[in-house]
């Protein structure tokens, strides 16, 4: 039996899991937590920065830097992508490519480079493929 497909999920995935006002916290968490025990989630160190700076700037989550840390922490344990100089000028191809901004760019170059075939976000078009991995919105 072949390994499932890796698949990456993106900065606004994590932040929902400590949205405990929200109703996408529920979906965040059991996505995160099957990628998790599959052992083929990915996410980059973009998405490990992203998550740090928003969560501790949220009003809505109730985030404590320690938890921050601990969150943190943990998405350590994750396969993560670690873009050099020539990624993020591969990148700006991308984005240019695709009229996506730098960032997204640099989310699907990311989710290529690590063999990704799904990219978990709300923030492009749910059911689009970029770079050959297929975009999917967990809450829609």
């Amino acid at each position: 039996m072949s390994a499932p497909a890796p698949e990456f999920a993106d900065t606004n995935i994590w932040l929902y899991v400590y949205d405990g006002a929200g109703p996408r916290q529920p979906m965040a968490v059991e996505l995160l937590e099957r990628l998790a025990a599959g052992g083929n989630g990915r996410i980059s160190i973009q998405v490990v920065q992203e998550f740090a700076v928003n969560a501790l700037r949220a009003s809505k989550t109730a985030i404590s830097p320690a938890e921050v840390v601990d969150a943190v922490e943990a998405m350590g344990d994750w396969i993560l992508h670690r873009p050099a100089a020539p990624d993020v000028a591969e990148a700006v191809v991308i984005s240019a490519r695709h009229q996506l901004s730098f960032w997204d760019a640099m989310i699907v170059l990311s989710a290529r480079q690590l063999g990704c075939a799904v990219l978990w976000t709300e923030d492009l078009n749910s059911g689009q493929m970029i770079e050959g991995v297929t975009v999917k919105n967990p809450f829609a």
